[in-house]
């Protein structure tokens, strides 16, 4: 198992496994990131067990050697267990269900994978990426933006991705207490934590009811409640 003594003291974060599950998984994340949210959320919902290894990215930990070895995009989250190293939070929790199918977070029809696929993706790469750390950073420290700009791109990209996401998921009938149907899947793993990411940055979400109404049924369950940023070892 790889082991960077320098990093943070590693901390654990226990859920029940299945019964006679013994497979060791580890957890390199940040307490802020969404998308090491997602995946938190993911283990939560099928209920493994894991360590948690804080990488602090405001410190430039995911920028050391070490950490490179395991994720050269210096990126979180990475998931390390018996079988290998995963990158890319949408790929770790497809991994996730494909070897741990219940409860399966992508539903069976292929028409209905594909919705929820799209909802993940249009948070995962048409809203996040832009508005991520980095990218911000390269904002103010490269090109100079002030804060007022940089407040001004961050909240132009989120509102504009949340009302197609609200207006998408207010019309379809494949919507029900969730992003698809009556069970949290994949598009909830996503949302859950791009709208906690507007609420820091002090983003309104009134305009967004059917979001925060699967928000809100989302953060009732004890995985996206154990998830929540707060919650974790690393949270500052």
């Amino acid at each position: 198992m790889f082991v960077v003594p320098q990093w943070r003291s590693n901390k654990r974060h226990w859920i029940p496994a299945f019964a006679g599950m013994t497979t060791e998984m580890k957890l390199y994340g940040y307490f802020r990131s969404s998308a090491a949210y997602r995946v938190r959320i993911a283990l939560g919902l099928k209920r493994l067990e894991y360590e948690y290894v804080a990488i602090h990215l405001r410190k430039g930990e995911q920028s050391t050697a070490q950490y490179r070895e395991l994720n050269p995009g210096e990126l979180v989250p990475t998931l390390v267990d018996d079988r290998g190293t995963f990158t890319q939070s949408l790929a770790i929790i497809e991994y996730l269900d494909e070897r741990y199918p219940e409860p399966a977070l992508l539903p069976s029809a292929s028409e209905a994978r594909a919705r929820v696929r799209a909802i993940a993706l249009a948070i995962a790469c048409d809203i996040h990426p832009i508005d991520n750390l980095r990218v911000l950073r390269y904002l103010l420290r490269t090109l100079g933006a002030s804060e007022a700009a940089k407040d001004a791109w961050y909240r132009h990209w989120i509102d504009l991705g949340l009302s197609a996401l609200e207006s998408q998921l207010a019309r379809e009938p494949a919507t029900g207490a969730f992003c698809h149907g009556s069970g949290p899947t994949l598009a909830d793993c996503c949302l859950i934590p791009q709208l906690a990411n507007a609420r820091r940055a002090g983003i309104p979400l009134e305009a967004y009811p059917t979001l925060t109404r699967i928000e809100a049924k989302c953060n009732a369950l004890p995985a996206f409640a154990a998830a929540a940023p707060e919650r974790q070892p690393d949270a500052e």
